[in-house]
């Protein structure tokens, strides 16, 4: 469970939250890769993509042909944002929405674009929230499209709020137990919390060096896969659907070394999936019980 600092200033709870906000806030932009892809259409994503690629990008004139593949990056980012979505069952107008960890926002916007109902993100991120609220106001939804700097762990809203939640490649910077404990809180009975997620795979054993390359890439904390379902069981979320995106999401990854953008983490990622140390997974799980 966590461990809470002792200089705790409410939203930031422990020192590594308030390092993991400070290069969010003082770093935008180091963080080149999502911001160019977000640049295409305007809605900025914090995760990977799956799906096959057209190849064709990689052919033509070569002075528009790292264009190509952004735009093509950008394509397989969104397909993994609508595919969480397609997995939150039933959502109505009049239901409400949490985006765990909403980065700048663009998967929120997608949800609202599409269910037409009140979507709150929440990031430990001040000029995350910022930017994505600008970006929400730009496209006339700020009305129910709104981001909070606060914690996941321990948002504020009230209890049996949300009809559904998620997290896209967030749940790797909090301990998961804290986590689900939290959306087990906020879910109504019968609410569904998606997440799209990397983790260790139990069956290779301990993490493998490439997969230790990513944790420290990224600051975060990978979690072994069996301890997903472990904090899910203790939290009264049941699962309904796991998908293993791990041969979907390659392609994107190997894309990706044709781009400028890369930034070198590209080969664990690819080395790790291959060798099966690493899998990329989707859960949908249901909260049953009050």
């Amino acid at each position: 469970m966590t461990t809470l600092d002792p200089q705790t200033d409410g939203v930031l709870q422990t020192s590594y939250q308030r390092s993991v906000a400070a290069y969010w806030n003082d770093n935008p932009n180091d963080d080149r890769v999502n911001v160019k892809l977000g640049e295409v259409d305007g809605l900025y994503h914090h995760h990977y993509g799956i799906g096959e690629p057209d190849l064709s990008v990689l052919e033509g004139p070569e002075d528009t042909r790292q264009d190509r593949i952004v735009r093509e990056l950008h394509r397989l980012e969104t397909a993994q944002a609508d595919l969480l979505l397609d997995n939150l069952g039933d959502v109505r107008p009049g239901d409400r929405l949490m985006d765990g960890g909403s980065g700048r926002g663009g998967t929120s916007i997608m949800a609202n674009q599409r269910f037409g109902c009140r979507v709150d993100g929440v990031t430990i991120s001040e000029y995350q929230v910022g930017f994505a609220n600008e970006q929400a106001q730009q496209r006339g939804v700020s009305d129910r499209v709104q981001f909070h700097f606060r914690n996941m762990l321990d948002t504020g809203f009230e209890a049996r709020s949300m009809r559904g939640i998620w997290t896209n490649e967030t749940d790797m910077y909090v301990e998961l137990p804290d986590l689900f404990s939290e959306f087990a809180r906020l879910l109504e009975p019968g609410g569904r919390y998606v997440c799209i997620t990397g983790c260790s795979n139990d069956v290779t054993g301990g993490r493998s060096s490439a997969v230790s390359w990513i944790d420290a890439h990224y600051g975060c904390m990978i979690h072994p896969r069996s301890e997903y379902f472990r904090a899910m069981a203790a939290n009264n979320l049941v699962p309904i659907a796991v998908t293993d995106l791990t041969a979907a999401t390659i392609p994107y990854w190997e894309l990706r070394t044709h781009s400028e953008l890369a930034t070198g983490v590209e080969e664990p990622f690819l080395t790790s999936y291959k060798e099966g140390s690493f899998q990329y997974l989707m859960i949908a799980a249901d909260k049953v019980g009050r």
